[in-house]
């Protein structure tokens, strides 16, 4: 089947704008729950809160390209970005340039999109690539630009997209068409309608020679933000990542038709389910502040680092729960210190015991009204029994 971008009518895509209402209704209705549960934290709190989900926005949508980054060294760059006191972490060029590029994208989020925020991302992003051609600029070989996976020699073209002749054309079309359909626009766009025809869109285009994923990401972001007259801080790079064969899946299907209604359903859904991840991790960021308001200074040194490890794992927890073993291996303690550690823990409640002899497990117990959880699916956390989201 031919490529979009060569199909009469490109690129006007078609869809059933009825089908997707329900859902932009529901994405205004949990923005606001978001924006809502925000304003529970203080200042100083908030700040750390936009590290941490910026921090793993940016993880996943590296993770989403094959890409591993170094968490204290994305979590550091951020930091120097909003002129923050950084923590002594290394801040590396590859962790550098993503938060860079989010920093910027949440920063300008209102500003109408260009051509040299389009380039000026794709600096701060590959900067470091010494490989490619063209940095900062769209791509300009004459290669055909192909989306492939499997063997060098026997490759599978998922992809192909328009020639580097056509892309300052295509660009000119798609940021006039990103600024008219903004709120403040002449022709403004739902949402997620606006969103997931903007992704789709630019991945069709293909415009730089690597990073268009991210980019086309940050573009979704930046897109929903305005839509909302907030920086978003929805966990959608973190959401496609946990369905990435789904969202390649996706793509494929729909950048060979300017038939979308299904790819708009399907990110709509998608954003939705992203907006819910970012109420959880709030209403944990939140837990977490109260837990160590409580517990912060009756922790020994052993403790305050075993339970840094386990709140790193994020509101799931350690999978199966916290054993001896695990203790051991973080601290380097031996066993007699290690059950004197987890006993005191769990007579002060900060950790709720499960479980006898090799099969004891302990869980992180969250907030001040601590409630017998062992049967809820979700690690046991005391919050979740508490009305936290």
């Amino acid at each position: 089947m031919r490529r979009n971008w060569t199909q009469p009518g490109w690129p006007n895509f078609q869809y059933d704008s009825a089908s997707v209402e329900p859902l932009e209704r529901r994405f205004l209705l949990s923005s606001g729950e978001i924006l809502g549960a925000v304003r529970h934290v203080t200042s100083e709190e908030r700040g750390r809160l936009r590290i941490e989900l910026l921090s793993e926005e940016a993880m996943r949508t590296s993770a989403i390209e094959g890409e591993v980054l170094d968490r204290s060294s994305v979590q550091s760059s951020l930091r120097r970005q909003f002129g923050l006191t950084a923590d002594g972490a290394p801040s590396r060029p590859r962790e550098q340039g993503v938060a860079e590029m989010m920093v910027d994208a949440y920063s300008n989020y209102a500003a109408p999109l260009t051509h040299d925020t389009l380039c000026r991302w794709h600096g701060m992003l590959l900067s470091h690539d010494h490989s490619l051609e063209t940095i900062g600029a769209y791509r300009r070989h004459d290669d055909a630009m192909q989306i492939v996976s499997g063997r060098i020699d026997q490759p599978t073209v998922h992809f192909e997209a328009p020639p580097s002749a056509q892309i300052q054309g295509e660009m000119n079309t798609f940021v006039d068409w990103f600024n008219r359909t903004a709120p403040n626009g002449p022709a403004p766009l739902p949402a997620l309608t606006r969103a997931a025809l903007g992704h789709l869109w630019f991945e069709s285009i293909h415009p730089f020679e690597d990073g268009n994923g991210r980019l086309g990401r940050a573009l979704a972001e930046k897109s929903l933000a305005q839509n909302i007259g907030q920086p978003s801080l929805i966990a959608l790079a973190y959401t496609i990542e946990r369905d990435r064969n789904g969202y390649y899946d996706q793509l494929a299907t729909h950048q060979r038709t300017l038939d979308v209604t299904d790819w708009l359903l399907w990110f709509a859904e998608t954003v939705l389910k992203a907006q819910q991840v970012t109420l959880t991790r709030v209403a944990f960021f939140i837990a977490k502040a109260k837990f160590y308001d409580q517990f912060r200074n009756r922790l020994n040194d052993r403790q305050a680092k075993v339970i840094d490890r386990m709140f790193r794992e994020g509101p799931d927890g350690f999978k199966g729960g916290l054993s001896a073993e695990n203790y051991i291996a973080i601290t380097g303690t031996s066993r007699a210190t290690t059950t004197r550690d987890l006993k005191q823990l769990a007579e002060m409640g900060a950790l709720r015991r499960t479980g006898e002899r090799r099969h004891t497990r302990y869980w992180l117990m969250f907030g001040y009204e601590r409630k017998e959880v062992s049967d809820h699916p979700r690690s046991g956390n005391a919050y979740f029994a508490e009305g936290g989201r």
